[in-house]
C-alpha cells in the first residue's frame, strides 16, 4: 500500500491558506465600499420617502446622499482621536473600542449636535449675501463634496486631518464663489479660527494638569496603591458629573428643558453614583494587584475605556454638525425656494430647526464609518505617534473630552483632532519637564538602558508624525475652499 504524501498535502493546505488570506485581504475593503455605497443610497431614499414628490425632491436625494458621505468620512477619520489612546495603551482590542465609538458617536449626535450646527450652518454666512435659494443649495451642495473628498484622501493617506477645518474651509471657498468675500461673516469665523488655536492649548495644559495630578497624588506616592484606592473613583466621579451635565443640558426640549443649576445638580448626581459604583469595583481589583506602577496602570484601564467613550459622544454632538450642517441649510432653502422666500430667512433662526431624518444620516454614516473605516488611522494615532500607558492614555482622553465639551456647550465648532493631538503634546512636555528635573536633582533615570533615541520618543511624540499632521492642518482650509469654489464653478455652469 502506498503511503500518503503529507508534505504535499501539507503545501497544498499552505498554498489553499494563502489564498484565502489573499482573498480576504482584497474583498474586506470592497465589502466596506459597497456598504457604504449602500448607505448612501439608503440616505437619498430616505430624504424621498420624508420630502415625497415635489420639484426639489431630486436635489434633496442628491445633497443627502452627499450628507452620508461627508458623515463616512468624518466617522473614519476622527473616531482616531476618541479611540486611539484606548487602543494604543491596549486597554480595549480593536473591535470592542470600535463598537462602542459607533454607539457613543451615534447617541451624542441625536442629543447634543443640533446647537453647533447652527454655528456653522447659519452663522457663517452674512444674511443679504445670497440673492436666491439656488445659490445656497448650490454653495452648500459644493462645500460638502470638496470637504467630503478632502478627508476621504486623507484618510486613505492616514493623515488624521480636522474635519471642522475641512468643512468651513470649503463652506468659504464656496461662499465666496458665490456671491464673493462679502458674503462670509469674517468676524464668526474669526471666533472659529481662534478657538483653532486655543483649543489645542487648553487640552495640552488639562493633560498636563491631569497627568502632574496623577503623579503628585498617586504614582510618587510610597504607598502607591492605597492612593489609587483613594483617587481613582474620585477621578472616575469627576468624569461622570462632566458627562451628567453635559448630558442634561444637551437633551432635547421635547425631552426636558433644564436650567444651568438643575444640569450641574444633575451632573452631580451622577458623579456621587460613579463613585459609588466604582469604588468597590477598583477596590476589587486591587487587592488582586501589587504595590507596584505596573499595578497602578491596570487600574487605569476602567478610567481610560470611559473616557474614551465620553470623548466619543462629545465628538457626535461637535462634529455632527460638520456632516449635516450644510445638509440641513440646503433642506432649509429648499422649503424657502417653494415658498418664493428669501435665503437669508434662514438666519431669522435663532437656532436652525433640523430635521430628524438629517440628524439620523449625520449620526449612522459617522459610526458607519467608525466601523467600516477607522482601524488604520486609529493605530496610526494610537501606536505610531507616541508611546501610550494607560495613565498617560486616561489624561490624553479625558482632556480632550472635556474641551470638547465645553466647546459644543458653547455652540463652537472646535477640532476634536486638534484637541488630542495638543492632549498629546502636554503629555509629553510634562513628562520631558518631570525628566528633566529629576537630572538637575540628580536622580537616575526610570529606564536607563534605553537607547536615547528611544528614551526621547517613549517622551514625546514622533516629530515626523507631527510634521505631517501640522502640515495636513495647514493646508486643509485653502484647499479645501480652493476645491469647494471650483465644484461651484462646474455646478453654476451646469446649472445656468
Amino acid at each position: 500500500m502506498t503511503q500518503p504524501d503529507w508534505r504535499s498535502l501539507d503545501k497544498d493546505l499552505v498554498r489553499l491558506n494563502q489564498t484565502e488570506r489573499t482573498t480576504g485581504y482584497v474583498v474586506r475593503p470592497l465589502l466596506g465600499f459597497g456598504l457604504a455605497l449602500t448607505f448612501m443610497a439608503l440616505a437619498g431614499v430616505e430624504a424621498a420617502f420624508v420630502l415625497g414628490t415635489s420639484q426639489t425632491t431630486m436635489m434633496a436625494m442628491v445633497a443627502a446622499m452627499f450628507g452620508a458621505y461627508l458623515a463616512l468620512n468624518i466617522g473614519a477619520n476622527d473616531v482616531a482621536n476618541n479611540m486611539g489612546p484606548a487602543v494604543g495603551a491596549k486597554a480595549l482590542p480593536m473591535t470592542a473600542a470600535l463598537i462602542a465609538a459607533a454607539l457613543a458617536e451615534v447617541t451624542g449626535a441625536l442629543l447634543g449636535g443640533s446647537e453647533v450646527v447652527a454655528t456653522v450652518s447659519t452663522r457663517l454666512i452674512e444674511p443679504d449675501a445670497m440673492s436666491a435659494p439656488h445659490m445656497l443649495i448650490q454653495a452648500m451642495m459644493s462645500a460638502m463634496i470638496a470637504s467630503a473628498l478632502w478627508v476621504n484622501l486623507a484618510t486613505w493617506m492616514g493623515a488624521p486631518v480636522s474635519t471642522t477645518q475641512s468643512i468651513i474651509g470649503a463652506i468659504l471657498g464656496a461662499t465666496t464663489a458665490a456671491a464673493g468675500f462679502g458674503a462670509v461673516d469674517w468676524l464668526t469665523f474669526g471666533s472659529i479660527a481662534t478657538s483653532w488655536m486655543l483649543s489645542p492649548l487648553i487640552g495640552a495644559v488639562l493633560a498636563m494638569a491631569l497627568l502632574a495630578l496623577i503623579r503628585q497624588v498617586i504614582t510618587e506616592q510610597d504607598e502607591k496603591l492605597e492612593a489609587a484606592r483613594r483617587w481613582v473613583p474620585i477621578l472616575l466621579a469627576g468624569m461622570g458629573g462632566a458627562f451628567g451635565t453635559f448630558f442634561v443640558l444637551k437633551l432635547p426640549e421635547t425631552v426636558a428643558a433644564a436650567t444651568s443649576a438643575q444640569a450641574l445638580l444633575a451632573g452631580g448626581c451622577l458623579g456621587l453614583l460613579s463613585f459609588v459604583i466604582a469604588r468597590p469595583l477598583i477596590l476589587r481589583r486591587a487587592a488582586e494587584l501589587e504595590n507596584q506602577k505596573g499595578a497602578i496602570k491596570a487600574l487605569f484601564r476602567l478610567p481610560l475605556v470611559i473616557a474614551a467613550i465620553l470623548m466619543s459622544f462629545a465628538h457626535g454632538a461637535n462634529d455632527v454638525a460638520n456632516a449635516i450642517g450644510p445638509l440641513a441649510s440646503i433642506v432649509q432653502a429648499m422649503d424657502l425656494e417653494n415658498t418664493g422666500s428669501h435665503p437669508a430667512e434662514i438666519n431669522a433662526f435663532t437656532t436652525l430647526d433640523v430635521p430628524v431624518w438629517v440628524l439620523i444620516i449625520g449620526a449612522f454614516g459617522m459610526a458607519m464609518g467608525v466601523v467600516l473605516f477607522g482601524p488604520r488611522l486609529v493605530n496610526m494615532v494610537g501606536n505610531q505617534i507616541t508611546k501610550l500607558n494607560p495613565i498617560r492614555a486616561y489624561c490624553v482622553s479625558t482632556s480632550a473630552a472635556l474641551t470638547v465639551i465645553m466647546a459644543s456647550w458653547l455652540g463652537l465648532p472646535v477640532s476634536s483632532t486638534h484637541v488630542a493631538v495638543g492632549a498629546v503634546f502636554g503629555v509629553g512636555f510634562y513628562r520631558e519637564h518631570a525628566a528633566a528635573q529629576a537630572r538637575r536633582a540628580g536622580q537616575k533615570e526610570t529606564r536607563p538602558g534605553l537607547p536615547h533615541e528611544d528614551r526621547s520618543r517613549r517622551r514625546l511624540v514622533r516629530r515626523s508624525h507631527v510634521l505631517t499632521i501640522l502640515a495636513a492642518w495647514l493646508i486643509t482650509v485653502p484647499l479645501s475652499g480652493l476645491l469647494s469654489a471650483g465644484i461651484y464653478g462646474i455646478l453654476h455652469l451646469f446649472s445656468g
